[in-house]
């Protein structure tokens, strides 16, 4: 079992995926079992998670995110939309327009580590039509799709990224 960082080190975003190895029930149910364990604005989880498995619904994904094929590739797509009414109601317009998005983001992180921690890879998609995502799912009105995440066996591990420097982004006052 890794340590949470050897889990932060270890995450890759992945855009090949395993064939014929799909994700085991119950490491999708411990993958979003975490998700909904991260903090929200007044515990509300602002947010809907979507559990795409279904091949065609994946790929009717690719057209809506610019044809990134690698989409239709993982076994499972998880769609993270913000529900902005249930945190409106509770704090008003900040709840709506900031809150409700923070909370999905957040649940989303969780998720990407988990992933980790349960031996496979995924991909963080924020670049997609927000319009054709709602329409290709069929969601319910007032869920707004802010992040895709594709999930399964990484048939390749890339090489880490470059990050830049502390000093580049954190100011210490």
């Amino acid at each position: 079992m890794w340590d949470f960082f050897q889990t932060v080190r270890h995450r890759h975003s992945i855009r090949s995926y395993q064939p014929d190895m799909p994700v085991e029930p119950e490491k999708l149910h411990a993958i979003l079992e975490t998700a909904v364990t991260g903090p929200s604005a007044g515990d509300l989880q602002s947010y809907r998670i979507i559990c795409i498995e279904d091949a065609a619904l994946r790929q009717s994904l690719v057209g809506a995110a610019h044809d990134q094929a690698f989409i239709a590739q993982a076994p499972v797509c998880l769609v993270f939309c913000t529900d902005a009414a249930r945190a409106e109601q509770q704090y008003g317009e900040r709840g709506r327009d900031l809150f409700a998005l923070q909370d999905a983001t957040i649940a989303a992180a969780y998720a990407q580590l988990a992933v980790v921690a349960a031996g496979m890879g995924s991909t963080w998609v924020g670049f997609f039509d927000e319009g054709a995502v709602i329409r290709a799912l069929d969601l319910e009105p007032g869920l707004r799709p802010v992040a895709l995440m594709c999930v399964g066996y990484p048939a390749e591990i890339p090489e880490a990224s470059h990050r830049r420097r502390l000093d580049e982004v954190v100011t210490y006052r």
